[in-house]
């Protein structure tokens, strides 16, 4: 455990599973001082939560840990698809979600694609990721109280293990405390949502004869429908390391204690199809599907990520998704207020922005799995078409204050995708040269502003209003050719990518995302571009 000497941090997170330690990431890529507290002693241990998707990986991907997590996912790299099976060894077999084949769709419109990489496969990367970046992590710590005012947050946390407490006190205090979160009960907010859909034991178990009865089909999630085995099977090592989840009815009388090794063991053979076949249950806990949000992601000084705010569904992978992106969302914003060049009133556009977001989705995710039949869902109706996976991931647009021009009657999340640079939106993706590597424009976007252009005379206002507002503000003059800072080549044009002009402009945020965008030239530019920026930092 690190020296605790040190009282004070500018941010202290609490919980260190998936969204504390991206926060941890995103923090340190930007240079902020932190901590993370975790009761829990380790890392996950349960193999869960495996989707990321690709907007996910694309911020992985810029905080340079991309390969690092896909070597760590190295042995899932081949499995793909959900499949629906009566038993695994017999009867009816269909595709929920294709098998990709070939090149994956999104590689077109994305700079990296999709990972099928475990919980607990996954926070060891982000730990050693966010260590390496100076994150204080500190296990078996739980934070026991906290009081905030005008001036900061103090929090007194515990060590588990001595029983000694400690006093930190922060500016700021991020809470991904999960879905049972104390921080937000201490804060009084309440959720809104359907509440509980379904309940599953989550089994860990080892069978070396398995593999031979799911053959060829490497899927990342299968469906069992036969009442005797109904419930979902997970591969963890395509060997002999299997997770299932059994359906769990506490509504109809049933106990954790009702689910014994034995009676798990039966569940599994029935659900495979063998009555002989080997199975040695290894671990077991119980896990809650449900649709909730929370009715304010924020109280003063604290603020509230994750499963902590958001609860959906497992369908579509979606809720450690949308944590990730809280954090990395919330993370340039302190950074911005707490460097100085961004005003208070810009941490205000983090609920507006993100709450939005996963309303839309928890309720995607739950129309998902009505549509799939999820064993254990009693929902087996549901009305209504819902946007892709992709669309999901990348679709999504804010409305805040840290956005000028976004269109507030437009859906949070559309139900076709199109990516052109509308203000709001993530920013499209391109292959450019730039400095003599070839780099995606999405890699960009992470420690300032930028300000895509295809006329220097918009870059030289860039950097006038940089230097006179002390805002961190890269300018690039994109096009064709030598003279130009990101060159495209031979691919798409770069105007009409963004949905401007060659006279025009496109700012970016630190998060990618679209914060304004010119439709051409401007006869006073630098006053244009400092209006815009001071509106969208809350100055």
């Amino acid at each position: 455990m690190n020296d605790r000497g040190n009282d004070y941090v500018p941010v202290l997170v609490v919980g260190g599973s998936l969204v504390g330690l991206s926060a941890s990431v995103f923090l340190g890529r930007l240079g902020i001082q932190h901590r993370v507290v975790e009761r829990h002693a380790a890392t996950s241990a349960h193999p869960r939560g495996r989707g990321n998707n690709m907007r996910t990986m694309e911020l992985f991907r810029t905080a340079g840990l991309e390969p690092q997590i896909r070597k760590a996912a190295a042995t899932l790299s081949k499995n793909h698809g959900i499949l629906q099976v009566d038993t695994l060894h017999s009867g009816n077999r269909r595709w929920l979600s294709a098998r990709m084949t070939g090149r994956p769709p999104e590689s077109d419109i994305c700079s990296t694609i999709r990972c099928a990489c475990s919980q607990n496969d996954l926070e060891p990367v982000l730990l050693e990721g966010a260590r390496a970046l100076g994150g204080d992590v500190w296990f078996s710590t739980e934070l026991l109280s906290f009081t905030q005012d005008a001036d900061g947050v103090r929090s007194i946390v515990q060590d588990r293990t001595t029983g000694e407490t400690y006093t930190v006190t922060s500016d700021y205090l991020l809470a991904a405390d999960g879905p049972r979160s104390p921080v937000r009960t201490r804060l009084g907010i309440e959720h809104s949502g359907s509440g509980d859909l379904f309940h599953n034991v989550s089994v860990t178990f080892r069978s070396k004869q398995l593999r031979h009865m799911s053959g060829e089909d490497h899927f990342v999630v299968c469906y069992v429908t036969d009442p005797a085995g109904e419930g979902v099977l997970l591969p963890v090592d395509n060997e002999e390391e299997w997770v299932f989840h059994v359906p769990w009815f506490p509504e109809r009388g049933q106990t954790l204690e009702d689910f014994t090794d034995d009676l798990i063991t039966e569940h599994v053979r029935a659900a495979v199809g063998v009555r002989e076949l080997d199975v040695e249950v290894t671990g077991k806990a119980p896990w809650h599907a449900a649709d909730r949000v929370a009715n304010s992601y924020r109280e003063g000084r604290v603020f509230l990520m994750g499963d902590s705010v958001h609860e959906m569904p497992p369908t579509g992978a979606f809720g450690s998704n949308t944590g990730i992106q809280d954090a990395h969302n919330i993370a340039w914003k302190l950074a911005a207020v707490l460097r100085g060049w961004a005003g208070p009133r810009l941490l205000d556009s983090y609920e507006l922005e993100r709450r939005p977001v996963a309303q839309t989705t928890s309720a995607r995710a739950t129309l998902q799995a009505a549509r799939e039949q999820h064993p254990g869902y009693t929902v087996r109706t549901s009305s209504g078409d819902y946007a892709d996976l992709m669309t999901v991931a990348l679709g999504f647009r804010y409305v805040s204050g840290a956005v000028v021009g976004a269109q507030a009657d437009e859906p949070t999340i559309p139900d076709t995708l199109s990516l052109s640079a509308e203000p709001g939106t993530r920013s499209p993706h391109m292959w450019v040269r730039h400095d003599g590597a070839v780099v995606s424009t999405i890699d960009l976007y992470e420690r300032s502003l930028v300000l895509l252009s295809g006329r220097p005379g918009w870059r030289d206002a860039a950097e006038a209003v940089a230097a006179r507002l002390n805002v961190p503000l890269e300018a690039y003059v994109v096009g064709s050719g030598a003279d130009c800072d990101l060159d495209t080549g031979d691919g798409p044009d770069w105007a009409s990518t963004h949905g401007t002009t060659p006279e025009g402009a496109v700012l970016v945020r630190p998060d990618g995302i679209v914060a304004w965008r010119a439709d051409g030239g401007s006869p006073d530019m630098e006053g244009e571009l400092g209006a815009v920026l001071l509106r969208v930092l809350g100055r």
